[in-house]
């Protein structure tokens, strides 16, 4: 194991030729599960030499973005899969970016030439404090074929407001231990719905309910209380 000052130039260009990286969260709760995401696509960039995100697209889960919500941490790791071997991680303290943040549309033109992708929940930041190699004598050699395309077609096809109405029905709001996302956060502050994990329609439905029952019970009482 080494420790260096920063992203230098030649970790900069080995990671950009990396075609996956490995992005680890936990939450706080020692009973809490901790995640481990592959990521992929043309997603990452370098900011400086201590700075380093990605754009992040919607899936069926968000649990980086609940952890880095609840307490920072968060680590990259990158292997070496041809070539001389090598781990790369960057630990650090992470900042997600959602749209409407002040932060989310300078990144998007200065580092992905304004490209809204359908799809795009949010940038997923990394202040690097940390930064450690390895020697990485245990990873295969592997060689790249494609990108799987089925997500980015998903959301080429829904469009942009389509994709950002998908992520409000079928999204989790919430980690798996029920830790909120910001984004989830959010689409609840929109529609006043309190989400205690589990599918956002279901909790809609739960607050429906809610509501006639305050409405329904109130009714009921005063029609009893006039017999």
């Amino acid at each position: 194991m080494k420790l260096h000052d920063c992203i230098d130039d030649d970790f900069k260009a080995w990671i950009e030729k990396q075609h996956v990286f490995f992005v680890a969260t936990a939450p706080l709760s020692g009973n809490g599960h901790v995640n481990l995401s592959p990521k992929g696509y043309d997603a990452l960039r370098i900011i400086d030499d201590k700075t380093i995100c990605y754009r992040d697209l919607a899936g069926s889960g968000n649990e980086t973005s609940a952890h880095i919500a609840e307490n920072g941490r968060l680590t990259f790791m990158f292997c070496a899969f041809e070539g001389a071997p090598r781990i790369l991680r960057l630990y650090g303290k992470g900042e997600i970016l959602l749209p409407d943040h002040p932060k989310f549309n300078t990144y998007l033109s200065k580092h992905y030439q304004n490209d809204m992708k359908p799809g795009t929940r949010q940038i997923v930041v990394n202040h690097v404090d940390r930064v450690q190699t390895s020697c990485g004598y245990a990873v295969p050699f592997m060689d790249f074929k494609e990108d799987r395309t089925t997500l980015c077609n998903f959301f080429e096809k829904k469009g942009g407001e389509g994709s950002v109405d998908y992520m409000r029905e079928k999204t989790p709001r919430t980690s798996i231990d029920d830790i909120p996302t910001p984004q989830g956060t959010k689409f609840n502050k929109e529609e006043g719905v309190v989400n205690k994990g589990g599918s956002p329609a279901i909790w809609k439905m739960v607050a429906a309910l809610v509501l006639l029952l305050s409405v329904a019970i109130p009714v009921a009482y005063g029609a009893a209380g006039s017999i």
